[in-house]
């Protein structure tokens, strides 16, 4: 099985359009382009989980502008997408159609992909006890990494074939869950990522 996107190439930046922020603020945070073929004999359904392994342990390092976050921080995973139930008809997810904007609080009933179930991403996290931001966060919401780290981000969009048509996770699912219910269930799986930072020594972003 192949996955690619036509909003970036594998290895390389990913554009602002597909964050869901920039040196001056917040971005457009549509989701990327990804589409897929070569899918095993057998497959019933996908899921998809879009994961960043490169966020900062170290709260208190992040956002202050009088230290750089450094590469050797010891890192975490910060999950952007969990998706699962993708019809085994689908082979593409059009640019924009799962997600276009920031919701603060949250989308509760993100659109796109008629049939599947979009879970709990890691802002919700994030912006937990934040007056004005706090909530669940449903589907996309893209990079946004610190401004001070010196690592550049990377964004792996991994989608997994699977042998059963729905997978047994609560509505309000996280990517661990998601993992764990298809365990057994996995057909193949492919990768695509790209890298994403806000660092002003890194170069523009995207």
């Amino acid at each position: 099985m192949r996955i690619h996107s036509d909003s970036f190439e594998h290895r390389q930046p990913i554009p602002a359009e597909f964050a869901m922020g920039q040196p001056d603020g917040f971005a457009p945070n549509r989701n990327p382009h990804l589409a897929w073929d070569d899918v095993p004999e057998g497959t019933r359904s996908f899921a998809l989980l879009c994961i960043d392994p490169d966020a900062p342990t170290v709260p208190e390092t992040v956002g202050r502008e009088d230290m750089d976050i450094p590469v050797e921080q010891p890192r975490g995973d910060f999950v952007h997408w969990a998706v699962v139930d993708i019809p085994a008809d689908v082979r593409e997810i059009p640019a924009g159609s799962c997600g276009d904007g920031i919701v603060a609080k949250g989308k509760r009933r993100p659109p796109g992909l008629a049939g599947a179930r979009q879970g709990l991403n890691d802002y919700t996290g994030w912006f937990a006890g934040d007056a004005e931001m706090g909530g669940d966060y449903f589907g996309y919401d893209g990079p946004y990494p610190p401004f001070n780290d010196l690592r550049t981000h990377r964004y792996f969009f991994r989608l997994f074939a699977l042998d059963v048509a729905k997978l047994d996770v609560p509505d309000r699912f996280t990517a661990a869950a998601a993992l764990r219910a298809m365990h057994g269930h996995v057909l193949a799986e492919a990768l695509v990522y790209g890298t994403y930072s806000l660092h002003a020594d890194q170069g523009k972003a995207g």
